[in-house]
């Protein structure tokens, strides 16, 4: 190994659809995070893994921190904040806006309790004036004494590699935790679960993605042939979901499979037979024992 070489963890925190999950997706150079410019897309802390010559970072990618509403809302809070103090940095990811809102206030004082050394990052740059991003630029610097302010677009690659030259600066010496050729800790059953609930989202209409969840009911490779038989079940909350997410003759349940049996190809490298169910859960997201059993486990997080 290099000598000097650094490894470390760095979170990735901030509202709800403010750019996360594209940011990390771009720093990797690979899709493992889920994206959508829906609120509440990710909500498990997602470990992505990026390996370079001198350094290796091991991204934490948090739920979007809100005001919960229910069971999974408090789950997706509690996996934004534990990992504050447990990392080695952390990138708060805003939008270049001069006003600072009251969830952004409350993440800043949040910030104002952890030990951890914070640098902004400040997105979708690409969308408006020089004077904006530097009003911007003081309006945070004032809130806040960061180590660092880069602007940044996640979606266009600007100054991703000013974030790439920071990174090691603040990771500690010692040897990598994963393979060089890993690029995410999960599963994967959880990062096909998490791309079909993917495209639901970027199809349904707005209110009925929150109450979606999806479970993988089986997943074999067959002895021969390059294929993969996925079975899914999309979990919602009402009948007059289910009937949305189905669709007129079943157009809106085939197109969440063809749209995700492109990427889970992509994924698994096989060619896949998706099948789809939909199915209700009243309330789901307000029970422990469910909001578990798909996936989002409060235990983990102690």
């Amino acid at each position: 190994m290099k000598q000097g070489f650094k490894s470390g963890f760095v979170s990735i925190i901030g509202r709800p659809n403010v750019g996360k999950s594209t940011l990390m997706n771009t720093l990797i150079g690979e899709k493992v995070a889920i994206m959508s410019n829906k609120p509440q897309t990710t909500r498990n802390r997602i470990q992505t893994v990026l390996t370079t010559e001198d350094f290796q970072a091991i991204f934490i990618d948090t739920p979007g921190i809100h005001t919960p509403k229910n069971k999974l809302g408090e789950y997706m809070v509690k996996a934004a904040t534990t990992t504050l103090n447990e990392v080695d940095a952390i990138f708060y990811l805003v939008e270049a806006d001069p006003f600072i809102g009251k969830l952004d206030q409350e993440i800043i004082e949040r910030l104002k309790t952890v030990n951890t050394p914070v640098f902004l990052c400040i997105n979708k740059i690409d969308s408006v004036s020089k004077e904006i991003i530097l009003q911007t630029i003081d309006v945070y610097s004032k809130a806040y004494d960061f180590k660092e302010i880069i602007p940044i677009s996640a979606y266009e690659r600007t100054n991703i590699d000013s974030i790439l030259k920071c990174i090691p600066n603040y990771l500690p010496e010692g040897p990598q935790f994963f393979p060089d050729d890993m690029l995410t800790d999960q599963p994967e059953r959880q990062i096909v679960a998490e791309i079909i609930r993917e495209k639901a989202l970027h199809l349904l209409d707005k209110e009925i993605p929150h109450g979606i969840a999806v479970e993988i009911d089986t997943m074999k490779r067959r002895e021969k042939g390059n294929m993969v038989d996925i079975e899914a079940t999309i979990v919602c909350e009402r009948e007059s979901h289910k009937r949305i997410i189905i669709g007129k003759q079943g157009q809106m349940i085939k197109e969440i499979g063809s749209k995700a049996r492109y990427d889970i190809e992509r994924l698994l490298g096989s060619k896949t037979y998706l099948t789809l169910w939909v199915k209700i859960k009243k309330n789901w997201r307000d029970s422990d024992f469910l909001i578990k059993n798909y996936g989002y486990n409060n235990k983990e997080l102690m």
